[in-house]
């Protein structure tokens, strides 16, 4: 870990520990979820009802892309995290926003898993060689062309700042919800996790947690960094990729799954890491933008041999059956990591902004 001190204004400090802000609706569904949470006389069987009748209207992959439902799950999610500005925490286990977020669930969920069948995983049980294995050959670095590449070498000052409010929700959260997976864990595959995470977390020290780091990165760059201050302004593939690490960790049934997404996470973030913050140095910026990606560049090279051979090879040697589920966990970090990828780049390319508005 690099010994870079970083001094913190309490407001700083706070700014990343905030509840996430109610938003604008996009749609009926999460309309009658916020009118709810707001304190308004509507009906929380109106809402359950909607929620299922949305989710029974989407087929393949379509909710991916569904702002009103991608919204709605985000915002239920959070009830369980940091929570919701003015928001009561009895909220939180009502059983209407619960059978709501399940019918909504059961659409998301199928249509992850057919976006990751076209990665053609092996869904018996694999022993812990073949897991590993696996980990090591999906997310091996790519000879062709990529948006980390690209960063570094053309993107300008306004490109880096949507991107980072793209990546802004999870990353000023930490990796909170891969934590949910300890209370999950017994013996080794505990130990690592604890042990990856404690490096995630600063080791204890506020100015050392990468949500910091991020932070810091975004107040260079002239961006707000309060927790989800840019929440109306990404797009549905944005909270899709932020919904389907949500959908692992609050579901025991899927702790594999979140463990793979981990592993996705650590094993390819090093060379992107080091690519985001070239890009950063060509454009200018200082030591405090790129510290959050130098950070990574050492930490994760790192953090990758811990969690796919001591957390996910130690977890399929303790459960042979978690196997085929930790690399469907994997194939869906990779898939919506490109998912995202592409739509940034699309709208790019036609000279668009990412986002549904100007963040300024």
């Amino acid at each position: 870990m690099s010994s870079t001190r970083i001094d913190l204004t309490p407001s700083q400090a706070l700014a990343t520990g905030t509840r996430m802000p109610i938003p604008s609706a996009r749609g009926q569904v999460s309309e009658l979820l916020i009118a709810l949470l707001s304190g308004s006389d509507a009906n929380p069987a109106a809402f359950t009802a909607a929620a299922r009748s949305a989710a029974g209207e989407h087929d393949g992959t379509s909710i991916v892309f569904d702002d009103d439902a991608q919204l709605s799950l985000t915002l239920l999610y959070e009830l369980h995290l940091q929570g919701l500005a003015g928001v009561s925490d009895e909220w939180e286990w009502n059983l209407d926003l619960l059978a709501g977020r399940a019918a909504l669930e059961s659409s998301f969920e199928a249509a992850v898993r057919s976006i990751v069948a076209s990665r053609n995983l092996e869904a018996q049980p694999l022993d812990a060689a073949d897991v590993v294995s696996q980990l090591w050959a999906m997310t091996a670095p790519s000879t062709g062309p990529s948006m980390s590449k690209f960063m570094a070498t053309d993107a300008s000052a306004e490109q880096f700042e949507e991107v980072l409010i793209h990546r802004s929700l999870n990353q000023l959260r930490e990796s909170d919800v891969h934590t949910l997976g300890i209370p999950r864990l017994a013996g080794a595959p505990k130990a690592a996790l604890v042990e990856v995470q404690a490096d995630e977390y600063g080791g204890g020290r506020l100015e050392r947690m990468h949500s910091t780091l991020f932070a810091n990165t975004m107040r260079e760059l002239g961006l707000s960094d309060r927790y989800a201050h840019y929440l109306d302004v990404v797009p549905a593939v944005t909270l899709a990729s932020l919904n389907v690490l949500s959908l692992f960790g609050f579901h025991r049934r899927l702790l594999g799954a979140l463990i793979g997404h981990l592993c996705a996470v650590e094993t390819t973030s090093s060379l992107p890491s080091k690519n985001y913050s070239a890009g950063l140095r060509r454009l200018g910026f200082s030591s405090r933008a790129t510290l959050f990606y130098d950070e990574h560049v050492e930490a994760d090279s790192v953090h990758e041999q811990i969690a796919v051979r001591d957390l996910a090879g130690k977890l399929a040697e303790q459960d042979p059956t978690m196997g085929s589920d930790i690399l469907f966990g994997a194939a869906s970090c990779l898939a919506f990591d490109d998912l995202l990828a592409e739509h940034i780049t699309g709208c790019w390319d036609r000279g668009e902004t990412s986002l549904r508005s100007s963040p300024r």
